[in-house]
């Protein structure tokens, strides 16, 4: 069902408490609107979700806050991400509720300095790459589902949040640079966080972003996809590109059961989750 990189962890890692990035060293392939509607419609399914940002562009922050500020709720971000991590204090302080069974822990623009901090502490070179990991050990049992939402770039911020997950969901954009991103992200995967690291890390799926919905390039780049990564590696259900979901980079996630948008939107998104669900074997 998945992409094997890592053979010793695969049959150990089924059920729920966890740690999820849907990721692709190539921006702009949906990786945080994809994080905050699964964690959304995984929420909704009664999965207890927390989404973690650690992109100091905060773009998954600054949609969520959107999404609780509907309910006038005023949110202060406060302590930072950065700032409990660096004080060793406890991630659940920062902790803010967006509705039934989703929680959200925010960034600011501090966490720019996380990766210049760690890399200058007295540690060993795996304790920098699982420093973020040993932090959410003291949260990862209070939730079925915890997503990290990262920067397209390869850092070490990056090395510890792959590092701390269970998952990896490779978002595959149907353009041809988008498969070439995948390829060479778990390239660097295997070489530098794997084989140098031990991570446990590894792929649930190859999650297709149409871009046009099912044009001859779509078709052309999944056919390559299929080629690469194999057929029951990719993700049945995909995503295709819907203006409701900018929307809600400018209103925050709405869901109105009467309106049509919404509820296609909803929808796509849903059967998403529900095959992560599946993928994972959870009940």
């Amino acid at each position: 069902m998945y992409v094997v990189l890592n053979m010793k962890s695969t049959k150990m890692k089924r059920g729920k408490n966890m740690i999820i990035s849907c990721a692709n060293e190539k921006g702009g392939t949906g990786k945080t609107s994809t994080t905050a509607l699964l964690g959304w419609e995984l929420a909704s399914l009664g999965h207890s979700t927390l989404l973690v940002d650690c992109d100091p562009q905060s773009n998954l922050t600054d949609l969520m806050i959107k999404t609780k500020s509907q309910e006038n709720t005023e949110i202060t971000i406060d302590p930072s991400l950065f700032a409990l991590l660096i004080n060793h204090r406890d991630l659940k302080e920062g902790i803010i509720r967006i509705k039934d069974n989703l929680s959200l822990l925010p960034v600011a623009s501090d966490m720019n300095l996380f990766s210049r901090w760690v890399d200058k502490q007295e540690l060993t070179e795996k304790e920098k790459v699982t420093y973020l990991k040993e932090a959410l050990g003291s949260i990862k049992k209070d939730y079925d589902f915890i997503f990290l939402d990262v920067s397209p770039t390869m850092s070490l911020t990056n090395d510890n949040v792959f590092m701390a997950c269970d998952w990896l969901i490779i978002m595959l954009q149907t353009q041809q640079r988008s498969l070439l991103g995948a390829k060479s992200f778990l390239e660097y995967l295997q070489t530098n966080l794997i084989n140098m690291f031990d991570s446990k890390v590894d792929v649930l799926g190859i999650l297709p972003v149409l871009t046009k919905g099912q044009s001859k390039i779509d078709n052309s780049v999944l056919k390559s996809a299929i080629s690469e990564f194999g057929e029951n590696n990719l993700f049945t259900n995909v995503i295709t590109a819907m203006e409701r979901v900018k929307r809600f980079d400018l209103t925050g996630i709405t869901e109105d059961h009467k309106n049509v948008w919404d509820k296609a939107t909803h929808s796509v998104y849903t059967a998403v989750a529900k095959e992560l669900v599946n993928r994972l074997g959870v009940k």
